[in-house]
């Protein structure tokens, strides 16, 4: 129980800051993620084994498109992608290891993906969408697992997850989105989109598992008491964030 109550504490209060600079939006918002993702940025190179240097490439290179990114440059746009694309290749270039360079799109893509939906016009729904559906899969898959139990998702990857704790996660988003579309004008082809997200959510953080799996070790960092680092707390949003950018976008590809 102690172990839950710092874990909510600390839950609570990642929430609370995220929903501050979202309202905040401008400078305030793109802080946050950029700093957010320069701390991921740190979390993969470690999980990859990469050297200091590894990391001081990565992170000075990547600090390039996020710094284009900022409302006061020229914010998150394609030209923003287009960097983020080239700093990739450039870190897999300098550092030999082409790992270090799908660190730069794994982390850079979805800071762009959540700036850009900042950016729209009802940026604040939309963005508050994309994160608080991770949020709510989180939540109902936590507690659906802990009441439900049952068969086992991937128990070589993550041995707590189950089928119920999927199931209830799904089912705790999709409620939210069609909430927000009810009360707060969320589009219904978004809030009818949020049940393959939340799949995106859960897929985000089996992968994040494997990475851990991968290196040995139990959490990406040690930066959030009762989580780990920034990468075991936002991994379900990574995998969420391109493909939310991606269906708020498609009305206006598609004309």
């Amino acid at each position: 129980m102690s172990d839950l109550a710092v874990r909510s504490v600390v839950g609570v209060a990642l929430i609370a800051l995220a929903a501050a600079a979202l309202w905040a939006g401008g400078i305030a918002f793109w802080l946050l993620i950029v700093v957010a993702g320069l701390l991921m940025m740190a979390e993969w190179v470690a999980l990859q084994g990469g050297t200091l240097r590894d990391r001081k490439i990565a992170q000075f290179t990547l600090s390039v498109p996020l710094a284009i990114m900022a409302p006061i440059a020229a914010g998150p746009d394609f030209f923003a992608l287009g960097l983020v694309a080239g700093a990739a290749f450039f870190v897999a270039a300098v550092t030999r290891r082409g790992v270090m360079g799908a660190g730069v799109l794994y982390v850079g893509v979805p800071v762009l993906a959540l700036l850009l939906l900042r950016a729209q016009p009802n940026g604040i729904l939309l963005a508050f969408w994309a994160m608080a559906l991770v949020w709510a899969t989180d939540i109902g898959a936590f507690f659906a697992g802990r009441l439900i139990g049952g068969p086992k998702l991937a128990p070589v990857l993550s041995p707590n997850k189950t089928w119920a704790g999927l199931i209830g996660g799904v089912t705790a988003a999709t409620l939210l989105a069609f909430a927000a579309h009810v009360w707060a004008g969320l589009p219904f082809y978004l809030a009818a989109a949020t049940p393959l997200l939340a799949l995106m959510a859960q897929a985000g953080d089996l992968y994040e598992s494997w990475l851990k799996r991968c290196a040995g070790v139990k959490d990406s960092g040690n930066l959030l008491p009762g989580h780990g680092g920034l990468l075991d707390r936002l991994d379900g949003l990574v995998a969420v964030a391109p493909l939310a950018a991606v269906l708020v976008e498609l009305p206006r590809w598609t004309g």
